[in-house]
């Protein structure tokens, strides 16, 4: 039986970050997916088509890797692909804290299921989709805290109208 595990989030959009936690998952697991779900706690810049590509991209180096959309509970999916763990990244104990709650109640709702913790390296430990979107609103340099294909996405995103924003030093 292969070890599937889910890495569930809304990667709006993906960075570095989650691509180190990614590549150590794949690592790990004979497959892993990222799967790419709704919270209805957020809104979101890019919609699912979009973060779909961008993930598939950027993860696109890693053979035992696939990206997927759901909409529902992680738990629901898990069980469907057959999956018996859940990944989720933690930057701060206070990410631990809430993580912790939804890890014990996905346990409740499927027994079968277990979620690791896995810290990001110490070098994105501050970084997230949020801080990401807004240095890219303001035209700010993001190639450090993300993959080119989503420079160029976030740049069309908040500047439509121009051609390139040079800090975003595309490559």
């Amino acid at each position: 039986m292969s070890k599937i595990a889910i890495y569930p989030g809304t990667f709006d959009p993906i960075t570095f970050g989650h691509i180190d936690v990614m590549q150590r998952a794949s690592q790990m697991f004979d497959e892993v997916i990222l799967l790419i779900a709704v919270n209805s706690n957020k809104k979101n810049v890019f919609s699912e088509p979009e973060r779909v590509e961008m993930a598939k991209i950027a993860l696109s180096h890693l053979p035992n890797v696939k990206v997927d959309f759901f909409k529902g509970l992680t738990v629901d999916y898990a069980k469907n692909a057959n999956a018996h763990t859940i990944i989720r990244g933690i930057r701060a104990v206070s990410d631990f804290e809430y993580e912790f709650q939804i890890a014990l109640m996905n346990k409740k709702l499927y027994s079968g299921v277990d979620t690791i913790f896995l810290a990001p390296d110490e070098k994105y430990t501050y970084l997230n989709s949020s801080i990401v979107r807004e240095l890219a609103r303001y035209s700010e340099d993001i190639s450090a805290f993300v993959p080119p294909n989503v420079a160029e996405k976030l740049n069309q995103k908040f500047h439509p109208n121009k051609e390139n924003i040079t800090k975003f030093k595309l490559k």
